[in-house]
């Protein structure tokens, strides 16, 4: 049956709903969509911002005996995290807080430059002279080596776990000689000198006898310190062998048997069993905002973790 005339405004106005509403429908979900997208980034950004900016640290505020902690972390290098400038810093505030009862260097490292271990051995000794009544020890987590071990033996006690690795006495210059690469891709390196050494080392010329044996007499010397500091902070307890300063490493067990340790520690046990102050406050010093942002974005892969003491080519370490 045909429709009469006077349906076909009803027709057209139901059509015209429908598609109405379809369109409405389809615009609240594209604002529900971009609602829930504008949250996303937010979150991300609280939650990025939560992570890379320091908050301060409220444990300072508190009153009371403590154990001051202060992390030794990573390759002790200017501007690293285990830079010079940032331990000692650390321990100044640490040894000048009243509430102090006994600081713990949490050391985890496998050394770095000698420079940078040297000013921070320096800085416990005069430290611990200025505040004889506040005690300094070492507690070893999984290693340390070389420079860690040179910024350990100021402490009074080092303790360890029986798996850390502690050692490493020595000193190295490690770099790297491209000359018979040059050769096969034909490749001329013209290096123009004031001063028959000032391309000292460098890893694009043949390799000077000369200057090798300067160089070994240079690497003898910091090792000669590097052994004078540990017998100094070690002392008696000491029990040196052929091998001690070789550049081995040993066990935490073994470094006990050796004296390069002390005993079997935490930060926890140092701080309950020894200080009689459970109460831990962290000194470490943190990046800035700057610093941290670049690094969660991946920015320290890019740095540069050698530090040339003697060319770009070659860098001396205690490892």
């Amino acid at each position: 049956m045909l429709e009469t005339p006077q349906n076909e405004p009803q027709w057209e106005r139901q059509l015209l709903e429908k598609i109405a509403f379809s369109t409405l429908q389809e615009q609240r979900v594209k604002r529900r969509w971009g609602i829930f997208f504008k949250s996303a980034v937010l979150v991300y950004l609280i939650a990025v911002l939560a992570l890379v900016v320091d908050w301060g640290d409220s444990d300072k505020l508190a009153e009371g005996r403590h154990t001051a902690v202060i992390y030794l972390h990573g390759v002790i290098e200017p501007g690293g995290e285990a830079s010079a400038e940032k331990i000692t810093g650390a321990l100044q505030a640490a040894f000048e807080d009243k509430g102090t009862a006994g600081v713990v260097l949490r050391i985890n490292s496998p050394g770095g430059s000698p420079v940078q271990s040297g000013i921070i051995n320096d800085e416990i000794r005069r430290l611990r002279a200025l505040h004889p009544e506040v005690p300094l020890y070492a507690v070893v987590e999984d290693m340390c080596a070389s420079g860690g071990y040179y910024v350990a033996v100021a402490a009074d006690r080092i303790y360890v776990n029986r798996a850390s690795i502690v050692g490493s006495i020595g000193v190295l210059m490690d770099g790297f000689g491209f000359t018979g690469t040059m050769e096969k891709l034909g490749v001329e390196r013209r290096l123009l000198t004031a001063g028959e050494n000032k391309g000292f080392l460098d890893p694009f010329s043949p390799q000077d006898e000369k200057q090798k044996t300067h160089a070994k007499l240079l690497l003898a010397e910091i090792h000669k310190q590097f052994i004078e500091v540990v017998r100094q902070g070690r002392g008696k307890r000491l029990k040196e062998t052929p091998d001690m300063f070789s550049g081995l490493m040993w066990t935490g067990s073994q470094s006990i048997q050796l004296g390069l340790a002390d005993d079997y520690g935490t930060v926890d046990s140092v701080a309950r069993d020894i200080f009689k102050a459970e109460k831990l406050l962290d000194y470490t010093v943190k990046d800035n905002i700057a610093e941290r942002f670049a690094k969660r974005l991946g920015a320290d892969m890019a740095r540069n973790l050698s530090f040339g003491l003697l060319g770009e080519g070659d860098v001396t370490r205690l490892r």
